[in-house]
């Protein structure tokens, strides 16, 4: 610790001929201190992340606390003349933000209320439990649902999706990123499974972000017009929250290849993501069943191109790896099993031709992957598909 200079030393000193300059005591109001230590905080984030703090729901509620601060801190002369000697980063000499609040008369507490937040403590310094306007509204939009009317052509949907679950088929993992959410996939959210059975056209919101509106059919009979982002929210805020993945049911006949086992092929179901009325009003429950030889993803790379795929893109919602078995015999079987539910659509190919895809049925894909159960059992010859139930039923 620095020792004072008491009287004698000064006259020590001045008898050497050494000028003593009497430090004057800096005094400065709270506010002040305040001004400063805020103003300090905002360069340990310059300083921690090569870069100054932005507004948008999209970042940390602190990120967004301190660029409405510095925003502050610009716009008053007395602020700025108070910290310009401590800028050496340059944080005075930006512009503030078109989007930000009117901050002039704004404290810590006041801004916390202007950015959508609600603190369980009393200092900014000791924030633990917070939730920005955008985490407000991922709530809102998740505990504010209305009852599916048509949930019954859905509830099928998540009983086999438990079904996969309990057997191993399917799997949760915890949720990563926007892409996993798409039409078709299945999560647990809030101690619940959602379904995203639609998806809206992709837009832009005011910060750039990509976003669009979902409907999310819930396993307790109700359903969420929520935006994507907000189920993104929901996701990453909910510990529980998880991402249910698509079924795996590996090789036909169970078990991993042998020796002398020779692979087949690949069964794959798809789904059409074709905006054709009559395809959408249908979405769930239209598949399209096949096998190829080589990779299902060359198989369908040119989908949008070819009236087979209705001329849209699709989704593979099931593979199947076959050994030891014809393709083409088994393929005949499964259409003639479906074909009652087959779909009559009439799609013009690229050159104007009139084409009548034989693939696409109008059959749930749970009752899809009985049929294979039932073909490995060697039962399937038994059974037949009935359109009234939606099932399969046993031949008379």
């Amino acid at each position: 610790m620095a020792k004072e200079f008491t009287e004698e030393d000064d006259a020590l000193l001045a008898e050497l001929g050494v000028e003593v300059e009497a430090k004057k005591a800096v005094t400065r109001t709270p506010r002040e201190e305040r001004i400063i230590a805020g103003f300090e905080e905002i360069q340990r984030f310059v300083e921690e992340h090569d870069r100054f703090p932005q507004h948008g729901e999209e970042r940390d509620i602190f990120e967004r606390l301190y660029a409405v601060r510095l925003d502050r801190i610009r716009k008053l002369e007395e602020c700025r003349a108070l910290v310009e000697p401590l800028d050496h980063q340059g944080l005075l000499a930006g512009t503030s933000s078109a989007d930000s609040p009117d901050v002039e008369e704004l404290d810590d507490d006041a801004l916390l209320r202007e950015l959508g937040v609600e603190s369980e403590t009393a200092s900014i310094t000791e924030l633990r439990h917070v939730r920005s306007a955008a985490e407000k509204r991922a709530a809102e939009e998740i505990a504010n649902r209305e009852k599916c009317e048509d949930f019954e052509k859905f509830k099928p949907l998540f009983d086999q999706v438990q079904h996969e679950l309990d057997t191993g088929m399917r799997t949760t993992r915890p949720f990563e990123r926007k892409a996993e959410i798409a039409p078709g996939r299945f999560f647990v959210v809030g101690g619940q499974k959602a379904y995203v059975a639609h998806m809206d056209e992709a837009f832009l919101t005011p910060q750039g972000m990509t976003d669009a509106r979902l409907r999310v059919i819930f396993d307790n009979g109700t359903e969420s017009n929520m935006l994507m982002r907000s189920l993104q929210r929901a996701l990453h805020k909910d510990e529980a929250g998880r991402r249910i993945t698509d079924p795996s049911a590996g090789p036909l006949f169970g078990g991993d290849q042998e020796d002398k086992d020779l692979a087949s092929g690949t069964i794959y179901v798809l789904r059409s993501k074709s905006s054709h009325p009559v395809v959408a009003e249908n979405r769930e429950v239209l598949h399209k069943i096949g096998v190829t030889g080589g990779s299902v993803e060359k198989r369908i790379a040119n989908a949008a191109k070819d009236a087979t795929y209705l001329l849209a893109d699709v989704e593979v919602v099931a593979t199947y790896e076959l050994f030891n078995i014809n393709r083409q015999k088994f393929e005949r079987l499964m259409h003639r099993v479906f074909e009652p539910a087959q779909l009559k659509i009439d799609i013009k190919d690229r050159f104007g031709h009139p084409v009548e895809p034989r693939e696409w049925f109008l059959v749930p894909l749970f009752v899809i992957d009985e049929a294979i159960e039932k073909f490995k059992d060697g039962t399937i010859a038994d059974y037949a598909y009935d359109t009234s139930g939606a099932n399969l039923v046993r031949r008379k």
